[in-house]
């Protein structure tokens, strides 16, 4: 896809829904990183019914830790994994109040360092809760790059390369936001919505749907 498709792609997705939103609900920093952290391989809407009550009463590293593994992984148990995921939110509190004052992190480096956080999840919490230009690639990003031919990879790390060096830096605060919520709801997995989709005309996917 040339750079100037690249740039129009986002101008309309940014035009049909100029303030994207993640869909995790969170009320503060450490709060984003839990359930970024909770939300692998599972829903948003998982989480976010599993983290209501537990956001109220545990909304910092030193809430969340004296709440203890077991409380954590009661409120938390219809998520899946939730066993480990218990474990590692309990460790990355600890490891926040001992290495960095109890306060998320705001570097890659030192986030991956924390227990449950890969590089996706670092990424995600970057850029919504510091702004800074990342893309954080799942398995609708790493679609969407492949199948428009905006960012051609078989890796998630090629993919995420290509699309922080090709899309425009202006486009580069919602970027991630836009393209999930695309794949998510138009450009999807199994049957793409192409008839409904406002880039379709911008797209090299070979086999476009018709309806």
């Amino acid at each position: 896809m040339p750079l100037k498709d690249v740039d129009e792609f986002f101008a309309r997705l940014s035009a049909a829904d100029p303030k994207p939103k993640g869909e995790l609900d969170f009320v503060n920093d450490f709060t984003l990183l839990v359930a970024v952290v909770l939300s692998a391989q599972a829903t948003d809407i998982g989480v976010n019914r599993a983290t209501g009550d537990l956001f109220k009463i545990a909304d910092t590293p030193e809430k969340m830790l004296a709440l203890g593994e077991a409380a954590v992984r009661d409120h938390i148990k219809t998520i899946g994994l939730y066993r480990n995921k218990a474990k590692n939110v309990i460790g990355l509190c600890q490891m926040m109040i001992a290495d960095f004052g109890g306060v998320v992190p705001e570097t890659r480096d030192e986030l991956v360092r924390l227990p449950g956080v890969g590089r996706k999840t670092a990424n995600v919490v970057l850029n919504i809760a510091f702004g800074q230009p990342t893309m954080a690639v799942d398995t609708h990003i790493f679609r969407i790059g492949n199948r428009t031919g905006m960012a051609p990879g078989k890796t998630v790390e090629t993919v995420e390369d290509k699309l922080v060096k090709r899309i425009p830096a202006n486009w580069m605060d919602h970027g991630h936001h836009w393209l999930i919520l695309h794949g998510r709801y138009v450009c999807k997995a199994r049957k793409p919505e192409c008839a409904d989709c406002i880039v379709a005309d911008l797209c090299r996917y070979k086999a476009k749907t018709a309806e």
